[in-house]
């Protein structure tokens, strides 16, 4: 489960938390209603605009059900009354929890023919190859899919990212003082022992991700000494990030921000240094009971107007440049982001990881033997 800060909190300081990537732009202009041109390669995508699915969803009966990955109710409250003034008479339900409970009770609601959501935006990307093995999933491309990075999305348009999500560590920039960025080989240096916040890796599957690269390139050493630093441990991704803008911490480890901007955090994605990130995807559920409506809003969140006013600068979009200083997410070698679905997709070895770094930070008493996962200090 990813996680967002406020957006006020995000955008007067150019670094943030951020997961239910539905929030990708809360206050960006209203969503053009200009027709979608026909072209070879945007054959079987939508051609409605969003004015045209906007009537025919109101005729429908005029409501939506989403569930959204996040770590609190409110998180995605910017994206709801983004879509409620874009489309004040759409009756939108948007729960946010953390996505591996929404995936449970979706699977519980199958089960039981008892659908509630029509959409589901998710950080369990393995739960959507899944469930479109079991047809549970519409295949639809809605407007500006030929657009979107190929490996962030379905070829037959079982889902889709809406939003692109990056996972490091940030760090007060005046507290750390150094004109030289800090990277996470630093984190174990002894002078910040005591001074660091981190999400719990085994709570986070995202996070978990992100110690696992930790812990390839700098190996089982960093790891242990990592666990000697005094760590604050606390659920959510969400929590570093709000202890280091809180002024209770001077570095924030396993939270999505921003890299556009250092004042007053900054958000670490330097090179040759290991950070992570994916494309937050979203779906259609077959069953959905308000079905163009849940296209209405599947097609405002990849409008390029929505993912030009991303919070962290980066669009899911090969058409949308993303602002100075900044490169297209999947150009970014140490970003990893062929490897968080391939990781995702193997829940045995997540679970491995899970319970070596729960006996590492102390949820799992004994004595650290990473032997057992083919891993040593330096893998």
């Amino acid at each position: 489960m990813s996680s967002f800060l406020s957006r006020r909190r995000v955008l007067a300081t150019g670094a943030g938390a951020a997961l239910g990537m539905g929030a990708v732009a809360a206050n960006a202009a209203p969503a053009s209603a200009s027709p979608v041109t026909s072209r070879d390669t945007t054959r079987g995508e939508e051609k409605r605009t969003l004015d045209e699915l906007y009537r025919t969803a109101l005729a429908e009966g005029g409501k939506l059900v989403v569930y959204a990955g996040g770590d609190t109710p409110t998180q995605q409250d910017g994206t709801k009354a983004a879509f409620k003034a874009r489309f004040p008479e759409i009756d939108l339900t948007l729960i946010v929890d953390y996505s591996k409970y929404h995936d449970v009770r979706v699977d519980n609601q199958f089960a039981t023919d008892t659908l509630v959501p029509d959409v589901v935006q998710f950080q369990t990307l393995q739960d959507f190859d899944r469930w479109k093995q079991q047809g549970r999933l519409l295949h639809y491309k809605p407007a500006g899919f030929s657009k979107v990075y190929d490996k962030f999305k379905d070829p037959q348009g079982a889902w889709v990212a809406t939003g692109a999500i990056a996972f490091s560590f940030m760090y007060d920039t005046a507290a750390v003082g150094s004109k030289t960025p800090l990277t996470p080989r630093d984190l174990v240096d002894p002078k910040w022992k005591g001074k660091i916040a981190s999400a719990f890796p085994h709570d986070d599957d995202a996070v978990l991700y992100l110690f696992t690269l930790y812990a390839r390139k700098y190996g089982w050493d960093w790891v242990a000494k990592f666990a000697a630093q005094d760590v604050q441990f606390a659920r959510g991704s969400n929590s570093p990030g709000d202890a280091v803008f809180g002024g209770q911490k001077t570095i924030g480890v396993g939270t999505a921000g921003s890299a556009v901007g250092t004042t007053p955090v900054t958000f670490a994605v330097g090179a040759g240094h290991p950070f992570m990130a994916w494309g937050q995807r979203m779906a259609v559920l077959k069953e959905a009971k308000n079905s163009t409506a849940a296209k209405l809003f599947l097609n405002w969140q990849l409008s390029t107007e929505m993912q030009n006013g991303s919070f962290n600068g980066w669009s899911v979009r090969t058409d949308v440049t993303p602002p100075t200083g900044l490169k297209p997410i999947w150009e970014y070698p140490d970003a990893h982001v062929d490897g968080f679905p391939r990781f995702m997709s193997d829940r045995a070895e997540v679970e491995r990881w899970k319970q070596t770094f729960a006996l590492y930070f102390g949820e799992v008493k004994g004595d650290p033997t990473p032997g057992w996962l083919g891993l040593h200090p330096g893998a």
